[in-house]
């Protein structure tokens, strides 16, 4: 198993394929971006990626921004493939993006899962995260 983060020059073909195929497993509506335009350097977000065997099995991304209460990362986008659960990748996945906040001088992350996804939010519960009371509000532009 190797993690490692995603950095233009290992975008291909295949790279994008493999990517996309497994976030269909998280959000089958979605049509995911290109990796091009995440890994843009106008875009602050790095995507952390789990590989065995040449096959990308995981895969975490995390947005950074600056804001008036200080600098913070939102993380979305996690998903381990349906085959290799439990096995510890969103474990290592989440502490690999955790380090890099932590690395860049982040003050908060924050992250948004869907409410039927219990065992994320264990996991999430587990490396620390708190529910945050508020509420999250969302227009589709």
């Amino acid at each position: 198993m190797e993690l490692s983060l995603l950095t233009p020059s290992d975008i291909d073909p295949e790279t994008e394929n493999q990517i996309h195929t497994l976030f269909k497993q998280l959000n089958a509506v979605i049509v995911p971006l290109s990796l091009k335009i995440i890994l843009d350097p106008k875009n602050p977000a790095i995507v952390a990626c789990c590989t065995l065997e040449n096959q990308i099995v995981g895969v975490a991304v995390m947005a950074e921004y600056s804001v008036i209460s200080g600098r913070k990362g939102w993380i979305e986008d996690v998903v381990v493939d349906e085959a290799h659960r439990g096995k510890g990748i969103g474990r290592k996945l989440m502490e690999f993006l955790i380090n890099e906040g932590g690395q860049k001088g982040l003050y908060e992350i924050l992250l948004f899962t869907a409410y039927h996804r219990k065992p994320a939010h264990q996991l999430y519960q587990n490396l620390g995260f708190q529910k945050k009371e508020s509420q999250i509000y969302t227009l589709k532009l």
